[in-house]
Formats: C-alpha cells, structure tokens, sequence
C-alpha cells in the first residue's frame, strides 16, 4: 500500500508514495509478547527439560503469531494441522523454520510427558537460540518486514543421534 501526499503548490506537482505497511493485527502483537516471555522463563531455567519445553512454546507462540498476521491457509474439510504444517503454506520463506521445529515435536511432547532421560542441556541451548532467532524473524515479519535471516541449524532432534549410558545423565 502506498500514501500519496499532495501538496497545496499547485496541481502540477506530482504526489510521492510512501510505503505504509498496514498496523499488525493485537492477536499476533499479543502472540508475540507471549513468546518473548517464554523466552525469558526458558534464559532461567536451570533443568534442560524445562528450558527445552519453554523455548519451543515460544517458537510455537511465534509461528501462531505469523499465521494470526498472514491468516491461516484453507485447508477444506481437512484433519487439524500443527502450526509447524500451517505456518509452511502460509509463509513459505519459513518453512525451513517450521521444518525443524516440527522435527522438535516428539522431543517436546516427551519432555512435557516427563520422559528427559535423552534431553540433553546441549539440546536445550540449541532450541533456546534457534526460538530467540525465530522469535526476531517471526517479529519481522509479523510487522510486515521481510523474513530474512538466519537459517535453522541442520540438526537432528533432540536425542535422536545420541544414545544414553546406564549411569550417564
């Protein structure tokens, strides 16, 4: 969108555009502020399960916050979807984002079931920063910038590649 602004000189000047990028929407503001207080309560947790599953609400939050600026995708008469599958038809700049938070789902959902024998703190940390960049990019984009940025990291998901030893924690 483009506002033109004329000038009372006379009619033969021509008006100059001035991109305006339409208000986001309160829901995906709000959305967004909660995301950044997941971050927060993730940055001082101690344990890693706690931190992991707070970074990946707030990544969740911030996904919901794109799909509540850009609108969810019509999906028919369709099963229920996650954000993760959402967010990637309705924003598909970040479906390398939501690809690898969706490749975190298993993980969190075992973590929030209380199985963390295979959640690492390492895995904690890698999540807390890829949702703190997700976070700004989300943000970005909700605002209507662009979604340029840094690009997931190439990992697989938490426990996945590492196996325990009896003993080790």
């Amino acid at each position: 969108m483009s506002l033109a602004i004329a000038s009372r000189t006379g009619p033969t000047q021509r008006p100059l555009p001035f991109p305006v990028s339409p208000p986001a929407p309160p829901t995906a503001l709000s959305l967004l502020a909660d995301a950044r207080r997941g971050l927060d309560e993730a940055e001082h947790a101690v344990a890693s399960a706690p931190r992991f599953i707070a970074s990946y609400l707030a990544a969740l939050r911030a996904g919901a916050a794109v799909l509540a600026a850009r609108g969810r995708p019509h999906r028919g008469r369709a099963r229920p979807a996650s954000v993760w599958v959402l967010l990637e038809a309705a924003a598909p700049e970040l479906g390398e984002w939501a690809a690898f938070f969706a490749a975190n789902s298993a993980a969190q959902a075992a973590a929030q079931a209380g199985v963390t024998r295979r959640l690492s703190v390492r895995a904690a940390d890698d999540l807390l920063r890829q949702a703190r960049q997700f976070l700004e990019i989300a943000d970005r984009v909700v605002r209507g910038g662009p979604a340029s940025g840094f690009i997931p990291a190439q990992r697989q998901p938490a426990g996945a590649a590492r196996r325990t030893v009896r003993g080790e924690p």
